[in-house]
């Protein structure tokens, strides 16, 4: 990795950071990357933490404490450390990339997720809304992926149509002796079922909890429902489908995968980085989805890795009388990578991940 790809990567690990609301701070342009001075550790050290720590309004330390794991998260970082006032020292993996791919599809739609269970346990109580019931559905399925203990109740029990056409599941229904935390995004303007499951989930879900789901035709709530580009929700099952697309091409011309280096043609060296650097921010974003209770993050980072692998797929197949390589094999394993870890995040928000579309 170049200094300058390592300076887009601590950055990438700001932004994750920012998203996840952990930090509020403008991301900066730049970050500069230089050898660690006298007292430091690794290949190369950055003083970013320092240059935002007073807009962040925390001490340049504590900041450095919160972006060490996004940026130990990122491909190509071996280890993180923090030195003086709040240096990250960063250490380069040799090969990252293979293993990064060996690991997912070696996990599978489990990739991020915690196990054995850790013990912990929670309870998710919604009054009777349907955006409130469906989040709590949802937060319930991140929290088992990190080893949590989940109940979820409600101040009644959901409507039948709830159930059938959203999939929700409560536990428990009935106003609590006690005061339990509650989970009260803003309600739904309107019913969300004509959507039907998958895009009525995801119009509940893709908004953060302050924000208005668009659910009429006159908020543009039909764009769920639109097979085009600028509609997330297509943008994420159609990379899914893309990435098994390719597998069946592949299997046409005479192979498969095998986690190996990418030899990405020079200008798409940009795109396998990028897409390399979701797919390994994914367990942290579930780490902290299920901490905040927090399906929207999951979903927007659904998106980050079907963008990346849309922007990275034409590289994968041989062109014209090119003959596959060993490189080929392992562009179609980080696309497969890619399209597993996309099928497991649509299935902790309930929404299906079908083959073709």
């Amino acid at each position: 990795m170049t200094p300058v790809e390592l300076s887009r990567t601590v950055l990438r690990a700001m932004r994750h950071a920012v998203d996840a609301g952990e930090l509020c701070v403008d991301v900066p342009e730049r970050v500069k990357v230089e050898p660690p001075r006298p007292g430091g550790c690794g290949d190369y050290a950055t003083n970013l933490a320092l240059r935002v720590a007073r807009d962040a309004g925390r001490p340049p330390r504590e900041v450095a404490e919160l972006l060490s794991p996004w940026l130990a998260a990122e491909a190509g970082i071996a280890g993180v450390d923090i030195t003086g006032p709040g240096f990250l020292n960063i250490t380069l993996a040799g090969a990252p990339a293979e293993a990064l791919v060996r690991d997912i599809l070696r996990c599978g739609e489990s990739y991020g997720h915690v196990r054995p269970d850790t013990g912990a346990l929670a309870q998710l109580h919604t009054p009777h809304e349907v955006r409130a019931v469906v989040v709590a559905d949802s937060a319930r399925r991140i929290l088992r992926s990190q080893g949590v203990l989940v109940r979820v109740t409600s101040d009644a029990a959901p409507d039948r149509e709830w159930v059938d056409t959203l999939g929700v599941r409560v536990d428990a229904y009935g106003r609590p002796p006690e005061p339990l935390p509650t989970l009260r995004p803003v309600p739904a303007p309107a019913d969300p079922l004509r959507l039907g499951r998958d895009a009525g989930r995801w119009a509940l879900l893709h908004p953060a909890a302050h924000d208005h789901p668009r659910i009429t035709p006159e908020q543009g709530g039909d764009e769920h429902l639109a097979q085009r580009e600028t509609n997330p929700l297509f943008r994420v099952r159609y990379a899914h489908a893309r990435s098994r697309a390719l597998t069946r091409n592949a299997a046409a011309l005479g192979f498969d995968s095998a986690p190996g280096p990418l030899q990405s043609p020079a200008p798409d060296e940009a795109a396998s980085h990028e897409l390399l650097g979701h797919l390994a921010a994914h367990p942290p974003v579930l780490a902290a989805a299920a901490r905040d209770r927090a399906p929207d993050r999951l979903a927007r980072h659904l998106v980050a890795i079907a963008d990346g692998l849309l922007a990275y797929q034409h590289t994968v197949l041989p062109l014209g009388d090119e003959k596959p390589s060993a490189a080929h094999r392992a562009r179609l394993a980080l696309a497969e990578a890619a399209g597993t870890v996309l099928a497991g995040g649509l299935s902790l928000l309930g929404v299906s991940a079908p083959d073709y579309l």
